[in-house]
């Protein structure tokens, strides 16, 4: 079964996410943190992230920096979910490894399942962003 990991401090938008995705089928673990984020992917090794920027402990840029660098969590892609709105931010993300940004004002958990699916089976290639 696909492991995907959702990092994001909203317990709100985990929840939604969690219930969408183990619906289509994949096993969801979640973390309200940065820090906590981390320990999770580095012990869970999911096919892929969800990972918010702006989190307590460790912000989503440093969660993203960190996992790149390591060879274990290098490939696994990450899809970046943020209220940050600046094309600096978008462009930081991006640059750091993500596979896709998207903007929490505008998203839809539909555009989330449908980039999920798009990422594991085209690879890093983003199918919107």
């Amino acid at each position: 079964m696909t492991k995907i990991v959702v990092a994001d401090d909203d317990r709100m938008f985990r929840k939604a996410a969690e219930t969408t995705l183990r619906r289509q089928g994949y096993a969801v673990t979640t973390a309200s943190d940065g820090e906590e984020a981390l320990q999770l992917i580095r012990s869970e090794l999911p096919d892929i992230i969800v990972l918010d920027l702006i989190m307590p402990k460790l912000q989503g840029f440093d969660v993203l920096q960190a996992l790149k660098q390591n060879s274990a969590t290098a490939a696994i892609p990450v899809i970046v979910l943020s209220s940050l709105t600046q094309e600096q931010d978008k462009q930081e993300a991006l640059d750091l490894g993500a596979v896709a940004y998207f903007n929490k004002a505008t998203y839809s958990l539909g555009k989330l399942v449908k980039q999920v699916e798009h990422t594991l089976t085209k690879g890093q290639e983003s199918c919107q962003s």
